[in-house]
């Protein structure tokens, strides 16, 4: 709020000579404390940290990751999860591709992909067999990051699918003739465990099960898991599940607390230490068609990103996250900004 006095004009000193400020009680008003010492300074201060460290770079796998990100249950974050962590691999340097398996297209919209009806887009490539180079497009604002859109025409893939031959696994071999290097895929699955699942789950060595933090978090889970198993058992033995991430974080509630502590019991290792937190950054950005690492990368959401494409891509080359974190200090650790508001 403005004074009247500078309103008026420029404010004036009682007495004549030079105005010092004192550092005691009577520090002006007018004297910010130092940036740090404030919550927003930290979550800044974290911010450039971070976009710092996005530039160095992070161990290139020695072959493409193909990391399926599945859970049946709706509203967990998978599409969300999917798209800012192929965004904070591709700005740590590596090459990405989103492949949009979700009949309703949120990845390719969050991603600023065009995928109306007339698009070539995966749903051509599962079912009409083009070739999968045919239908990616390069995502504007992230270098390295590309996207394999879905348009609404997948919603009958998974009738269509039923009278093919070798139904599924159209995609993995769809994946397997794309000659672009790439050091990761990263698939996006629609809430259910269809033939479009499945097709994932053949393609993919790896999955992904993002969990959000509330009350019935482990329902459904178990269901997955055995679809896991028969796709290793009869279809690919290479799979497994390699990563549990906590979304929708919310470190102020006792309820968040235990499910991520009941969560981390029963994964164990295979739970990142990086949680995502609520975040309204994380919630409005796709409505602008970009990531959070590009609508707000001081966000926490951002932040939390940054830290889960790093554990992902250091826990991939068999480098321990913990003795990384030496370098970069506890102040980097996403957790201190949780409960910052947005």
């Amino acid at each position: 709020m403005r004074s009247d006095a500078n309103i008026a004009g420029p404010m004036t000193d009682p007495v004549p000579g030079p105005r010092t400020e004192s550092m005691g009680e009577n520090v002006s008003r007018e004297t910010p404390p130092p940036m740090e010492d404030t919550p927003i300074g930290r979550a800044a201060q974290l911010a450039v940290e971070a976009l710092g460290r996005a530039g160095e770079g992070l161990p290139r796998p020695e072959q493409t990751r193909v990391i399926v990100v599945a859970n049946q249950k709706g509203g967990v974050g998978k599409t969300t999860t999917t798209v800012n962590l192929a965004a904070s691999l591709a700005l740590h340097g590596s090459r990405v591709l989103v492949i949009d398996l979700d009949p309703q297209g949120n990845a390719s919209t969050a991603l600023g992909i065009d995928h109306h009806a007339e698009v070539p887009s995966i749903y051509d490539v599962l079912v009409e067999s083009k070739p999968l180079a045919e239908v990616v497009q390069p995502v504007p604002d992230v270098e390295g990051l590309f996207c394999a859109p879905a348009t609404i025409d997948l919603a009958g893939a998974e009738i269509e699918l039923v009278s093919l031959v070798a139904r599924e696994s159209r995609l993995q071999r769809a994946i397997q003739a794309y000659e672009q290097p790439l050091d990761y895929i990263l698939i996006d699955c629609p809430p259910s465990l269809g033939l479009l699942t499945v097709n994932a789950l053949v393609a993919g060595q790896e999955v992904l099960i993002p969990i959000q933090c509330e009350y019935y978090a482990l329902e459904g889970l178990g269901q997955l898991l055995r679809n896991v198993d028969l796709v290793r058992g009869h279809l690919n033995p290479a799979l497994h599940v390699s990563t549990i991430l906590l979304t929708m974080y919310d470190g102020r509630t006792r309820l968040a607390s235990q499910v991520a502590e009941e969560v981390r019991s029963h994964f164990g290792d295979e739970v990142l230490r990086t949680s995502i937190p609520r975040s309204v950054r994380i919630s409005e950005a796709p409505s602008y068609g970009q990531t959070v690492l590009t609508y707000d990368p001081g966000s926490s959401g951002a932040l939390s990103y940054f830290e889960a494409a790093r554990e992902i891509a250091l826990k991939g080359v068999g480098v321990s996250y913990d003795a990384t974190r030496a370098h970069i200090g506890a102040q980097s650790d996403p957790s201190m900004v949780e409960g910052f508001s947005e």
